[in-house]
């Protein structure tokens, strides 16, 4: 292929189906400019557990109670994980690397909240595995699978 065909084709990929250049939401925004944010805090020292609380706390009540859920869950299962937000979400890393995150429903204005593990999270098992799950409440048998699912992420 042409590297003037090879452009085209690149460029066609990237806009949207009428032809216009694809924009960001005003979610999608909203999440790069708080990464910037927790990039530049992260850097200048600030308490990422404390950034972690206030963004729980901006959260509506469902999603609140089950990210407070969640904090326990994962501090428990894999103490040595680090609390930090990650796109103004909740998430635990190590080595700098985050291994796992909660997505509130209302973020993305989404049916569901989300748990999901990034490509750091060591999860995997033959050529297929599920790396985010869909959360509508938390049970004792969801806490149990989420809990093992982090130990197994860090290991």
């Amino acid at each position: 292929m042409s590297a003037q065909k090879a452009t085209t084709r690149s460029r066609k990929s990237t806009t949207a189906a009428r032809g216009k250049p694809a924009r960001l939401t005003a979610e999608e925004r909203a999440a790069m400019k708080a990464y910037l944010k927790e990039q530049k805090a992260a850097a200048q020292g600030a308490d990422m557990l404390r950034e972690l609380f206030d963004r729980v706390a901006e959260m509506p009540p469902k999603d609140r109670s089950m990210a407070k859920r969640i904090h326990e869950i994962v501090t428990t299962a894999a103490p040595s994980l680090e609390p930090r937000t990650w796109y103004g979400m909740p998430a635990y890393a190590k080595d700098g690397k985050v291994i796992c995150f909660f997505q509130s429903a209302d973020k993305f204005k989404a049916r569901y909240a989300t748990f999901g593990f990034s490509d750091a999270a060591k999860l995997d098992k033959g050529a297929l595995w599920p790396v985010a799950f869909a959360l509508k409440e938390l049970s004792a048998a969801e806490e149990k699978k989420l809990g093992a699912l982090v130990k197994k992420a860090v290991s």
